[in-house]
């Protein structure tokens, strides 16, 4: 695991979440909030190094974030902030 802030990094704006991401998440016995909280702090989760590098160069640019975790129930949520404006999925 990489080393995260305490401190958000970015506002979150308006956070939504599909119905689909809630299903997951409520499978999984877990919220919204338990992945919103790594992904505002810079824990990107599951990514690759490159995907990484790119969302350290997007903080400081304004671009989409990327992140993606794993739920307790194996499937993956993948909240998205574009240009600091989150979303998210889970499938």
């Amino acid at each position: 695991m990489h080393a995260t802030n305490k401190a958000a990094l970015f506002p979150l704006g308006q956070v939504v979440a599909t119905p689909g991401a809630l299903a997951a998440l409520e499978k999984a016995g877990q919220t919204p909030l338990d992945f919103l909280s790594r992904h505002v702090r810079g824990d990107w989760g599951e990514l690759d190094e490159d995907d990484r590098k790119e969302n350290e160069l997007s903080l400081t640019r304004g671009f989409r974030l990327l992140t993606s975790y794993q739920t307790l129930a194996k499937s993956y949520c993948t909240p998205i902030a574009p240009r600091f404006h989150s979303r998210g999925k889970c499938k």
